[in-house]
């Protein structure tokens, strides 16, 4: 069993995916435009290029996503909240390159430091409008 976060856009899907490809190390496996569905399916012509459904493994893990019209989502244009993908690594480096990476065009909301719990935790909202948690899992003691 797997259990996938599903990201929505609204017509940066595929520019989002290669990027977060491109920083987690990981590949797009499937990227479908809406011109590419069924001919009766009645999507607006100027969405024809937008991503229906895409596809992100990293490693044994996956992130969905999609770019949503707004008469399919009219809240696609509001901030995102209410959940963050979440990055875990014991490599306190690889975080912070993912956290710099990731909030590079972005937002920070707490910068990357050492925490209580963490050698090192930041979150931010990336370009695209994605909330992210950044974790470096201690090492057991």
């Amino acid at each position: 069993m797997k259990i996938v976060t599903s990201l929505s856009f609204k017509g940066e899907c595929r520019a989002a995916f290669d990027f977060y490809a491109q920083v987690l190390g990981g590949k797009v496996t499937a990227a479908y435009p809406f011109g590419e569905g069924p001919p009766d399916m009645p999507v607006d012509p100027k969405y024809k290029d937008w991503l229906m459904h895409a596809w992100l493994e990293v490693g044994d893990q996956a992130i969905m996503g999609a770019d949503l019209p707004p008469e399919f989502a009219p809240n696609i244009d509001k901030p995102k909240n209410g959940f963050d993908v979440t990055y875990h690594t014991d490599d306190p480096a690889e975080a912070r390159r993912v956290f710099d990476a990731l909030s590079d065009g972005g937002k920070v909301g707490t910068p990357f430091a050492e925490t209580f719990w963490s050698p090192g935790y930041g979150n931010l909202t990336d370009k695209f409008g994605i909330p992210w948690m950044i974790n470096t899992t201690p090492k057991q003691a």
